[in-house]
């Protein structure tokens, strides 16, 4: 089943930025992840099992590195990949 993830990340400190750029970057470098940036949040599209297997790593690495951040994901049960351009 293909799904569609909005996701914000707000680390809460100073040096907010790097971290954010560095999360979408990782999941960039997945070829089985459609990733779309806008400068409010990131879309990601595919599969199911690889977005949520995908976002468990990433995430965790986050909260390792810093704890004191905060995701707010939204998702939908379908791919809205083509939706998101128009």
């Amino acid at each position: 089943m293909r799904v569609s993830i909005d996701i914000s990340l707000y680390p809460l400190n100073e040096n907010y930025v790097e971290p954010i750029l560095t999360f979408i970057d990782k999941l960039e470098t997945n070829p089985q992840l459609i990733v779309k940036r806008n400068s409010l949040s990131t879309q990601v599209f595919g599969e199911y099992r690889d977005l949520m297997d995908c976002l468990d790593s990433e995430i965790e690495a986050v909260f390792a590195a810093m704890p004191e951040s905060v995701f707010v994901l939204k998702m939908i049960g379908t791919d809205r990949a083509d939706v998101v351009d128009k």
